[in-house]
């Protein structure tokens, strides 16, 4: 039984000028990718160097102009890292490492020692500020944790001074900022630009606000970061970053609420990966923004390789349901979404509309790598509209509306056996069903005349040869065009009465080997059963003949 009473709300913001409820993302932020840091610690086998390596060309591949790259003040494999990197000349010029480092004076000497030949990088220090830590773990005063950052940013000089470096630039984050008195955190933060006393507009210093574990809503989180960005002294001077984690599985809300509140940069992973329930997903983020016509500034139109690359560097496996990313999400079993998306896309097509407009599809796969093929499968959910759109999209067969619900039956009842049913299980069922239907009466050819009445009139005259169980025979039959000829002649061949109530046709595909699918709807006058038939064949009147035995195959011998 769980005790509902260990637990209390965490306060929200008393901030009544609030703004960024009546605002609209309108550009993307400065992105950070913290995957081979924050990331990584995460990890259950933590990535070797070579497949650090092949991660952090991959985040430049993306177009990431700032990367934290690890602790190498920490780590000898992170050190080993950073040092490959420079000796090797693979960090770009205008592509800015971030390395962390406690405010400890012998880790930010080690970290100096990590970082040389490295022009302009990110010296990124932190130290908690939150209530809880400050009691239970570093059992000191506020003035004590202030003082833990202002020591950190004379080490940080010092160490400038002492390696002659003056393109370091700085980043504060005062760690647990979601559970840190307002004034306090303001005052921490002030108290480290001071002693910078470097920052200006045309070098900012970067002031991080870590949602380091999530603990309300991400309305409040919002009201913190404003809160902050309208207390500080210098704005123009700070470059605001957040942090975001993801316990509440609210990051995504959280960051993109933070960057209506006026935050400038967003720290986070490819795919949310990080401690405990991840950090925040910087392409869930940046796919949102392209779904609203924004620019992120990410090259992110190839999903499929960023997955194979993060899967296989991290061991990690993405959910199938990840927003963007996973394997079904592009995917509808309802028959009802299938119906949609099949229409919404022959909407859009058929009056040329320049913007993405499918119901259940927020954005065009293919924009991302993706492929149609996968966007609809069927099972026993699925309706007429998928199956429809599968021998449309796959196969080239424009089935007539009529005709959805008498093939999506026979899909239906094999998904009611066996689960899903694949789009070539789907072909494999309409050839034997419709196209291959050909026992026991077999068409095999028909020679089309014209004839002349006994009034002086013309009509049809069409000599086909067909088999009845395995027997070769042969009919005539008179009428106003080939398909009505048949029609006549094989209700007197085989003593039934039919009639034709639709007839489409089209073609399957273009050259010279083209062929043409014809479907004929025909009913069995005596019982009032209706069925389709199906033929194809190069010869659009063939195919024609061939739908018709179909059909009648259908209605009087294996209905």
């Amino acid at each position: 039984m769980y005790h509902i009473e260990r637990y209390k709300r965490n306060p929200v913001v008393d901030f009544p000028e609030r703004t960024w409820p009546n605002k609209q993302i309108e550009k993307a932020p400065i992105w950070c990718s913290v995957d081979l840091r924050d990331g990584n610690q995460a990890l259950v086998e933590p990535m070797v160097v070579e497949e650090k390596m092949e991660f952090f060309e991959l985040l430049l591949k993306l177009g990431f102009k700032e990367i934290e790259i690890g602790f190498p003040a920490a780590s000898q494999i992170e050190y080993d890292f950073l040092r490959q990197l420079a000796d090797r000349k693979m960090i770009p010029e205008d592509v800015h490492v971030q390395i962390l480092c406690q405010c400890r004076e012998h880790l930010i000497n080690r970290s100096f020692e990590a970082i040389e030949g490295i022009a302009h990088p990110i010296m990124h220090i932190y130290n908690s500020t939150n209530t809880l830590q400050r009691d239970v773990v570093f059992n000191a005063s506020k003035e004590e944790v202030k003082q833990i950052a202002i020591n950190g940013v004379k080490m940080v000089k010092d160490c400038m001074k002492k390696y002659g470096r003056d393109d370091i630039i700085l980043e504060y984050s005062p760690e647990s900022f979601m559970g840190t008195e307002l004034d306090y955190a303001l005052e921490v933060c002030e108290a480290v630009i001071d002693e910078w006393g470097m920052a200006s507009p045309e070098h900012p210093v970067i002031i991080n606000l870590p949602n380091t574990v999530e603990m309300t809503t991400p309305n409040v989180y919002a009201d913190q970061v404003e809160w902050m960005i309208t207390h500080f002294k210098n704005r123009d001077s700070i470059i605001v970053s957040v942090h975001p984690h993801n316990d509440r599985g609210e990051g995504i809300a959280a960051t993109e609420l933070a960057m209506l509140a006026g935050a400038d940069r967003v720290e986070g992973t490819l795919f949310g990966n990080g401690e405990r329930t991840g950090n925040v997903d910087i392409l869930t983020i940046a796919y949102n923004l392209f779904s609203q016509g924004i620019e992120p500034h990410l090259n992110i139109s190839n999903e499929k390789e960023i997955a194979d690359v993060y899967e296989r560097c991290t061991k990690m496996s993405i959910p199938p349901r990840h927003p963007y990313a996973g394997e079904l999400v592009f995917t509808a079993f309802s028959g009802s979404h299938q119906d949609a998306i099949n229409k919404g896309m022959q909407a859009m097509h058929a009056r040329n509309n320049p913007y993405w407009e499918v119901p259940y599809l927020p954005i065009d796969p293919s924009d991302i790598g993706r492929q149609y093929q996968p966007v609809v499968r069927i099972n026993s959910q699925s309706g007429k509209g998928g199956v429809a759109f599968i021998m449309d999209t796959f196969f080239g067969f424009h089935l007539p509306k009529g005709m959805h619900k008498e093939f999506a039956d026979v899909i239906q009842k094999i998904s009611e056996e066996q689960g899903e049913v694949a789009p070539d299980q789907i072909m494999e069922e309409f050839k034997r069903h419709y196209i291959d239907m050909k026992e026991p009466i077999h068409f095999r050819k028909c020679q089309i005349t014209d004839t002349e009445l006994d009034d002086g009139s013309f009509a049809t005259l069409a000599r086909c040869t067909y088999t009845a169980n395995g027997i070769e025979k042969y009919f005539e039959g008179v009428g106003n065009g080939p398909i009505d000829a048949v029609q006549h002649g094989i209700e007197e061949a085989l003593d039934i009465q039919i009639k034709v109530l639709d007839y489409n046709e089209h073609a399957l595909r273009s050259g010279s080997n083209a062929q043409a699918a014809s479907y004929i709807h025909v009913l069995d006058v005596a019982t009032g059963r209706t069925t389709y038939g199906v033929g194809i064949s190069s010869n659009i009147t063939r195919a024609s003949l061939r739908g018709i035995f179909s059909a009648v195959n259908r209605l009087f011998y294996h209905g």
